[in-house]
């Protein structure tokens, strides 16, 4: 049976400079859909590629000292590189340089002319050099462009114009006959409402103020305008011949499933894009995602990165000092489906070491160190699934189905939150069974193996739901299990781990990162006088016993607000203890922590939860931090 096609691309980035992480951005989130399609069997072709003509690069090759040919050259390889480095897997690289994209944009060009689309006149107006684009006086925000609040000038120059007036009417109908053609929402209101209701002007589509551009074929005096140079890459790069036959890839896979492009491009996109379709009598892409700005948060403040500003950062960089699969992670997580989404390296640190290292991580590690140490990692169904099972077995399907929900509407964020969630519900579940008890007994570990089973098919569904945003992680998580199953569709039968199986020795997944904090403020503190307590002897300190304890879980206490219900790992003993640290920590920070527990204070009843231990911490007012261990849990300190 042949697969169902899914056709993908990405803005083409402008190699005028080194794109920075709010640029690269799209190109990861590109990725997680190609990849997650690809995962349930579309048959994807995943475009990217470089746009290199116009009036910015020649006048940036000018300042630089070498040919615009040298610098597209260069800033096309980095860019190349910058994808390749994060594993965007995409199936072709288009260069607008390409001989057979401008060989394709003059025969585009010149169809139009000979129809009547495209006539000669001249333009006056306001231009910025930098979005290569014009705006009337109404347009500019407070006389500034209003995509990138560059300076614009007058310009007037001879030029040729091509007629979206003339498609003004038959564009609105098929906007509002097609609603999710403009996707979010809001981006399809903004165009219809902003831009085609008002009116649609002529178009001006080419400059002969420039010569670095594709010749008009019949004036070559002029150059194609990006709109008509750039956007056409959706189609040249399949093998549209605008005379005579097409591609067989081309009629495979046009029109495309989706544009993703970032909200400033929007208008372009959805306008013009459409319209050069209809001039063309192609049929238009089946939508246009219009995702929000990834911005660099500083303080309380979140701003787009820009140099001028010296926010800017770079995906290779972060990669580089972090790893790939952290900063493919976090960069997605942080983005909202419509709305802007907050950046630093702080929350990259945050994300890594509450999701990846105390949940995903914790929960791999916890299994296989078990797996090994009751049955030398064999893993068996054991006895019959019990209620907690059965109730754990039916959150992994509704994961799944919510998984599945919020991929197909790009709610990436969402999905990897549903993902996490299912994560520390295993996590949970581990804490509830205590298969460390169950392993004491002989008569239990029947129970114990069902328990295990269950715990190392959630991590296969994890690690194959988490494959488009982390695959290298995903990979090793499956190797760790030794499993061979790694198909989506048999995430959908739970239980279709192989029968043999034998998981490896755990390695751990993410080390904790140091954390810091997103805005340091020096302060003047006031000296404060120590109050000193009673003199104790020795024999009295050595009465207390202190070890190294691993908090496993963390729930809220159930009748007071302030506290948490703690379950901490001492040895091969987990107990439960209860502390006031919720005005101080998350629930995510907390799990995974190791700190030093007084063992041998006597049980306390604390508002109906029983305490059985106390967790050391610094006090300084309301400012609370527990000591932190690197020793194995249970050493003992003195």
């Amino acid at each position: 049976m042949e697969k169902e096609k899914f056709y993908l691309t990405t803005a083409i980035a402008y190699t005028s400079k080194t794109p920075h992480l709010g640029n690269t951005y799209e190109w990861i989130l590109s990725d997680a859909i190609a990849r997650y399609k690809r995962m349930r069997g579309y048959d994807v072709f995943f475009l990217t590629g470089t746009d290199e003509h116009g009036q910015k690069i020649q006048e940036q090759a000018i300042e630089e000292g070498v040919t615009p040919r040298e610098l597209v050259d260069r800033v096309a390889g980095i860019i190349r590189d910058i994808d390749d480095t994060l594993k965007v897997s995409y199936d072709d690289f288009i260069r607008t340089t390409d001989p057979d994209h401008q060989r394709r944009v003059q025969g585009i060009f010149q169809r139009l002319y000979e129809q009547g689309d495209i006539y000669k006149g001249s333009y006056e107006g306001l231009y910025c050099v930098s979005c290569e684009a014009y705006y009337t006086e109404s347009q500019l925000h407070e006389g500034l462009c209003p995509q990138c609040s560059g300076e614009v000038s007058m310009q007037k120059e001879e030029a040729y114009f091509f007629r979206l007036s003339k498609y003004q009417k038959r564009l609105e109908e098929y906007i509002e006959k097609n609603p999710h053609f403009i996707y979010p929402e809001s981006r399809r209101n903004e165009m219809l409402n902003n831009f085609i209701r008002p009116g649609l002007r002529d178009l001006s589509v080419t400059r002969s103020s420039f010569d670095w551009g594709v010749p008009v074929p019949f004036d070559p005096k002029h150059v194609a305008y990006v709109w008509i140079d750039a956007l056409s890459n959706y189609i040249t790069a399949l093998g549209y011949e605008p005379y005579g036959e097409s591609s067989e890839r081309f009629k495979k896979y046009w029109p495309a499933d989706v544009h993703v492009i970032g909200k400033d491009i929007v208008r372009f996109h959805t306008i013009y894009w459409p319209i050069l379709l209809m001039a063309l009598d192609l049929p238009l892409p089946k939508q246009v995602f219009g995702h929000p700005w990834l911005l660099i948060k500083s303080g309380e403040t979140a701003t787009k990165m820009s140099k001028s500003r010296g926010n800017v950062l770079y995906a290779t960089d972060l990669v580089e000092q972090y790893g790939l699969d952290r900063v493919r992670y976090s960069v997605l997580r942080e983005m909202p489906f419509s709305e802007d989404g907050h950046f630093n390296e702080a929350s990259l640190i945050k994300r890594s070491n509450t999701d990846l290292a105390n949940v995903l991580g914790n929960l791999l590690n916890r299994t296989l160190a078990m797996s090994h140490r009751f049955f030398d990692g064999k893993v068996e169904p054991g006895s019959d699934p019990e209620e907690i099972d059965l109730a754990l077995m039916e959150l992994v399907q509704k994961t799944i189905d919510i998984y599945e929900e919020k991929m197909d509407a790009w709610r990436i964020s969402e999905a990897i939150e549903t993902v996490i969630e299912l994560a520390k519900a295993s996590n949970k579940y581990i804490d509830e069974t205590e298969p460390w008890l169950l392993g004491r007994e002989e008569n239990k570990h029947d129970r114990l193996r069902r328990v295990l089973y269950t715990l190392t098919e959630n991590l296969r569904i994890l690690a194959i739901l988490l494959t488009p945003f982390i695959p290298d992680t995903a990979e090793e998580m499956l190797r760790q299990l030794q499993t061979q199953v790694h198909g989506y569709d048999t995430i959908k039968a739970y239980g279709s781990l192989e029968k043999d199986l034998v998981v490896a020795k755990g390695v751990p997944l993410f080390e904790r990162l140091e954390e810091v904090k997103e805005e340091v403020v020096e302060e003047e503190k006031e000296v404060k006088e120590i109050v000193s307590k009673p003199t104790i002897s020795y024999e009295d300190f050595a009465k207390l016993e202190m070890r190294v304890g691993e908090i496993v879980s963390c729930e809220d206490h159930p009748k007071a607000d302030r506290l948490y219900v703690l379950k901490v790992r001492i040895a091969d003993e987990v107990r439960q203890i209860v502390s006031g640290l919720k005005e101080n920590y998350t629930k995510e920070e907390l799990v995974g922590k190791k700190t030093v527990v007084l063992c041998n204070l006597a049980p306390r009843n604390l508002r109906g939860q029983v305490s059985n231990g106390m967790i050391l911490a610094e006090v300084d007012g309301e400012d609370v931090k527990i000591l932190e261990a690197v020793l194995p849990s249970g050493t003992e300190i003195s």
